[in-house]
């Protein structure tokens, strides 16, 4: 056992009903035969990839199989792991690791090699056939009025208790921004874009800090001040309107998590703002009113690429004559966006049902056709993200015994880990960023 995951079980004890699809038997030819053909494609990817993956034989493969100061890949139960690959593919990749097949001592180490070469892990004869052997999303977590709720509480939902194990006091569940940075201005035509990267290490020490002054420049894009009316998209546990409504704003927060929406309303209560904040338990698309500014952190990614249309309308419905809208958004390359927009993930499976991240250019795209809003200013800081991750999971590995206590299982916590670790390695890698993104709405000549 290694400190990076000292505390997670590495023979998880798997309950059927809780996890299905981790015990669930393969017919015996069809599992052999995907396991083989698995195995042959995860081992020409390995071949041209900077890991060590070491088999429970003693074998080793992967392009780095002689450098030990390469990201070590322990598969334990390869049977298994091949099994699981060969089936589901990414899916089974992830749950495999929740199982226990496999362990890495740096896990976000080694998928971020993984993920800076994703748009060729799989080769291009097969990445052809992609539309005939991903997975598919169900139907019934498409974010459909009727869906979305569903959706929002399986994550948000979760429990109260446990989101703090990891979170610092602030409760935000989104990227910092951390000080120390170096930034540059690119114009990219009329827009202006800053890219941020911290100065080094970030320590917890500060952390909450680092919170408020990401919620603080979104509340300065925005023109958020005295007397200003405020929606709020997506409530988080209050930290954004507690902070709005201190500056003298008057704000509408909308969210779908039962459990968000409670502890949010105390908070904001216990602060001395329920009289200028309302907290309501309510579908973006069913806002009505004029707000002078729109704030929306880390929202977007949960609405579904079919609804981003609809979801920047509304903004643009409710936005007051000379209003300003800052959203928060994790973003990914537009030519992965489109080659994955119908895929079902690990990610939408496990954790965020119905989810599905946009491109930069997607946004402009969509608010140009269907809007009269458009990007005046982009913030990215997807380094941050990165180290925002390392910091939730650091700490939630420190509070297993407080995870576990609250009813969560061995297998739940390889995944949350998995999850955190997963997430921290694509902004590691480039492949994902956040930015902060104002929009305006175009003046009309």
């Amino acid at each position: 056992m290694t400190t990076a995951t000292a505390g997670l079980s590495t023979r998880p004890a798997i309950d059927p009903a809780r996890w299905p699809d981790l015990t669930a038997t393969r017919a015996r030819v069809r599992g052999a035969v995907e396991a083989r053909v698995a195995r042959w494609i995860f081992r020409s990817a390995a071949s041209r990839l900077p890991v060590r993956i070491v088999l429970a034989d003693g074998a080793i493969m992967g392009g780095a199989k002689h450098d030990d100061s390469a990201p070590v890949m322990d598969v334990h139960r390869p049977e298994a792991f091949f099994t699981a690959l060969g089936a589901k593919g990414l899916i089974g990749f992830g749950e495999s690791y929740m199982a226990g097949d496999w362990e890495a001592a740096d896990l976000a180490g080694l998928l971020e090699v993984f993920a800076a070469q994703m748009a060729t892990l799989v080769p291009a004869p097969l990445q052809r056939l992609r539309a005939f052997y991903v997975a598919r999303a169900p139907h019934t977590e498409r974010n459909t009025t009727a869906n979305t709720r569903d959706n929002i509480a399986r994550h948000y939902d979760l429990s109260n208790d446990l989101f703090a194990t990891f979170l610092d006091e602030t409760l935000s569940y989104s990227s910092a921004l951390f000080d120390g940075t170096r930034s540059t201005a690119t114009p990219v035509a009329t827009e202006a874009v800053t890219v941020s990267v911290p100065s080094g290490p970030v320590a917890w020490e500060g952390f909450a800090t680092a919170q408020q002054r990401k919620i603080d420049r979104m509340l300065d894009q925005a023109g958020v001040g005295a007397g200003t009316r405020v929606l709020e998209i997506g409530t988080g546990w209050g930290e954004l309107a507690i902070r709005a409504a201190a500056r003298g704003a008057t704000v509408l927060s909308v969210t779908l998590s039962s459990e968000q929406q409670a502890l949010a309303r105390e908070r904001i209560a216990a602060a001395g703002f329920s009289h200028a904040v309302e907290v309501e338990l309510l579908d973006y698309r069913a806002v009505e009113g004029e707000f002078d500014a729109i704030v929306s952190v880390e929202m977007i990614e949960a609405v579904g690429h079919e609804y981003w249309a609809e979801y920047f309308q509304t903004l643009d419905r409710v936005l007051a004559p000379g209003g300003k809208v800052a959203i928060q958004a994790i973003t990914m390359p537009h030519d992965r966006m489109l080659a994955t927009r119908y895929t079902y993930t690990w990610i939408n499976k496990y954790i965020f049902p119905g989810g599905f991240l946009p491109s930069t250019e997607a946004i402009e795209s969509v608010t140009r056709e269907h809007t009269r809003l458009r990007v005046v200013d982009r913030l990215s800081f997807g380094r941050h993200y990165a180290e925002t991750l390392r910091l939730w999971d650091e700490r939630f590995l420190a509070g297993l015994e407080g995870v576990h206590r609250l009813g969560f299982d061995e297998v739940f916590a390889r995944m949350w880990h998995f999850y955190l670790e997963y997430s921290r390695a694509g902004f590691r890698s480039g492949y994902l960023d956040v930015q902060q993104v104002t929009l305006e709405r175009e003046v009309a000549r």
